[in-house]
């Protein structure tokens, strides 16, 4: 027998449905927006965050603008808990921002839960249970009225428990969990039981949450579903409906944009996608889809590196280089035809006038991004298999962005001189532009003191002739002698990206370490060898703030 066998599996079942609006409506505003990349994207996590890239990541979803941000499953986790306490005792709340935790339909979960939520000025009590047939039948083995009785006891206990607390504004959600794959009749049915416990207004709304826990049908097929919840499910003008949808046929932010046409308000989804399997709805390429349309998203993603970065380091997850909208690649044309294209129609657009470049949908600017055209060259090219030769003869492995930058300075020099380029050419060029020169600064020694939110550091740097003593502080080492070196320079700088590697052995030094630099809102790229990786690291980073500093004074 094949093990291949697509006869295992069943089609889903569709609606029957003859009344549909929602293929001729349109988006024309955001969402209500809410974040849950430290709950569902943390549990998703191999290595679940730290406290620290907790704060960090708390701290960049604030700054990127949602008002509603799930925090955590305080009543399943230690440290879920310690860091709704945190929260809310030292007062890292904004008052325009409420926080979220989700609890199962269980006494004593909930009791913890508002334990955890004691002191807060408002919160969102999230409670919820299973519906689907599968999960009926075979995890719980409960009937229909089963499952009813379990989201009323926890409606009453969820309510019952926020009556102890009334200095707290608390709001409820709950979530027929897998309402994709359950009857919708059914759903509707296990909804109007909780709406019937909590009894809102249009004025006190409830939310429930119709999640797509597992995406089992095309996005028309959910579409059909939420536009028949919000038509058949009471109270609809006292309801916030809410969509959680995840990624296993890729198509979870098609199934939440087709779900908003079907008359959804809000959205929960996680930065970049992260989640359960596939992942979840990605808040930030929504976002952008409709920023891209002219919509204001009410969200901030202008600083693309900033979050790619924070959102790499708090989940140890790299962004693809294709990823939609923030990819390292998306803003570079490699294809001579779509380079002239675009040449052309950047040529035309005027300053104010609607954007309209072929093959670039937005204007990379906008991210804090340019765009580039790169001419691949590899090892048959006879101009250079630039990132292999550099490996091969130098012990360099540089970083595809990196790979970027320097392919494009080698095919420059090919065209120019009308001839191959050798080894020690290319290693000259590179050598010449990311590995400074005599007069570049070099670090001679430094301190660096930890606490549980900053790092603080103070060095001795020199260029040979003069020695400066620098300090600065930030999340991380390299944030604090970032911080200390513009301090020291006058220059806004921020880190876009960073590598490093250690060396065969045999070498002078034992790592490399390879950073882009903004410098002035200009991006400088820098390499550095030497026996200590943090020491390479800030020496690549004084590398980019001499081109900077070059290059402010060749524009005088």
């Amino acid at each position: 027998m094949n093990t291949f066998d697509h006869q295992k599996y069943r089609p889903f079942p569709v609606l029957a449905k003859t009344d549909r609006r929602w293929p001729s409506q349109q988006i024309t505003k955001a969402p209500i927006w809410c974040a849950v990349d430290l709950r569902d994207g943390n549990q998703a996590l191999i290595e679940p965050m730290s406290v620290k890239q907790k704060q960090r990541m708390w701290a960049l979803l604030v700054k990127l603008g949602f008002k509603e941000i799930e925090i955590g499953f305080p009543s399943a986790s230690q440290e879920d808990f310690d860091f709704c306490r945190w929260l809310i005792e030292e007062n890292q709340i904004p008052e325009d921002v409420t926080i979220q935790v989700l609890v199962q339909a269980r006494d004593a979960l909930i009791e913890r839960t508002y334990e955890a939520l004691r002191g807060a000025k408002k919160a969102i009590v999230h409670v919820y249970n299973s519906t689907s047939p599968v999960q009926r039948d075979k995890v719980f083995n409960l009937d229909k009225q089963g499952i009813i009785d379990i989201a009323q006891k926890g409606a009453a206990k969820v309510a019952s428990e926020a009556n102890k607390q009334p200095a707290t504004k608390f709001r409820f959600q709950y979530s027929p969990e897998s309402f994709s794959s359950t009857e919708i009749e059914f759903a509707i049915d296990v909804c109007n039981a909780v709406i019937g416990v909590w009894k809102p207004t249009p004025e006190n709304p409830c939310i429930i949450n119709l999640p797509a826990t597992v995406e089992c049908a095309s996005p028309n097929v959910f579409a059909d579903q939420v536009e028949a919840f919000c038509d058949q499910v009471n109270q609809r003008d006292s309801l916030i409906v809410s969509l959680h949808t995840h990624n296993d046929r890729g198509c979870a932010i098609a199934a939440a944009e087709l779900g908003l046409m079907a008359g959804a308000d809000r959205i929960e989804g996680t930065l970049m996608g992260n989640g359960e399997r596939t992942g979840n709805m990605d808040n930030v390429t929504m976002a952008m889809n409709l920023y891209s349309q002219g919509i204001d998203p009410k969200l901030d993603l202008s600083n693309a590196d900033e979050i790619t970065r924070v959102v790499s380091e708090c989940t140890q997850i790299a962004t693809h280089p294709r990823h939609p909208w923030l990819g390292e690649l998306v803003y570079t044309a490699f294809s001579g035809s779509h380079q002239d294209a675009i040449k052309k129609c950047l040529g035309q657009q005027q300053e104010g006038a609607p954007w309209d470049v072929a093959y670039l949908p937005i204007d990379p600017k906008d991210l804090g991004r340019d765009y580039q055209s790169v001419i691949r060259v590899n090892s048959q090219s006879g101009k250079g298999g630039v990132a292999y030769i550099l490996e091969q003869d130098f012990g360099l492995q540089l970083p595809r962005w990196m790979q970027i930058e320097a392919s494009r300075l080698v095919q420059s020099h090919a065209e120019k001189n009308k001839s191959e380029v050798s080894s020690q050419e290319i290693w000259n060029i590179i050598q010449t532009t990311f590995m400074g020169g005599q007069n570049v600064s070099k670090l001679k020694a430094y301190q660096v003191d930890k606490n549980d939110t900053l790092e603080r550091v103070s060095a001795t740097i020199s260029d040979g002739e003069q020695v400066h003593d620098i300090n600065g502080q930030g999340d991380g080492t390299l944030a604090a002698f970032c911080d200390a070196l513009s301090i020291q320079t006058g220059m806004p700088l921020e880190i876009t990206h960073y590598d490093q590697h250690a060396l065969s052995e045999g070498s002078d030094a034992s790592a490399v370490a390879y950073v882009q630099l903004k410098a002035n809102g200009t991006r400088y790229c820098g390499i550095a060898k030497d026996h200590d990786v943090l020491s390479a690291n800030v020496n690549a980073i004084l590398v980019c703030i001499q081109q900077a500093k070059r290059a402010a004074q060749s524009a005088v």
